[in-house]
């Protein structure tokens, strides 16, 4: 319970920054950035160093930066879908999701190979 509780008031405490830095920069389009995402992110971290380990924790962070560079990925796509051929939005998301599943696995093959 207490690990909840910590868990509730450093993220919350994490994207009240997050938060305030957003509302900081111009222009008001990457507010998104600085939203819960990243601070999240951050506070999990956090808390599994303390938990698990460091060794523990890099690998939870590598696998953060594999998504996010799947994610980054899969928003061009769409991005991409949407500017060339103006479908609805619902549509252009759910026809590039397998641009996201396809990189994650492929980046997640690649660096997990058979040493042998």
């Amino acid at each position: 319970m207490t690990e909840l509780v910590a868990r509730f008031v450093i993220g919350g405490i994490v994207v009240s920054l997050f938060s305030l830095l957003a509302d900081i920069f111009r222009p008001k389009s990457f507010a998104g950035l600085f939203g819960a995402a990243p601070s999240v992110a951050l506070a999990t971290m956090g808390l599994t160093i303390h938990h698990e380990g460091r060794a523990y924790a890099a690998l939870e962070a590598r696998s953060m930066i594999l998504g996010a560079i799947a994610f980054l990925t899969y928003a061009m796509s769409v991005s991409w879908v949407l500017r060339r051929y103006k479908p609805p939005a619902v549509i252009a998301t759910l026809v590039a999701m397998p641009v996201w599943f396809f990189v994650s696995f492929a980046l997640l093959a690649f660096l997990v190979r058979p040493t042998h």
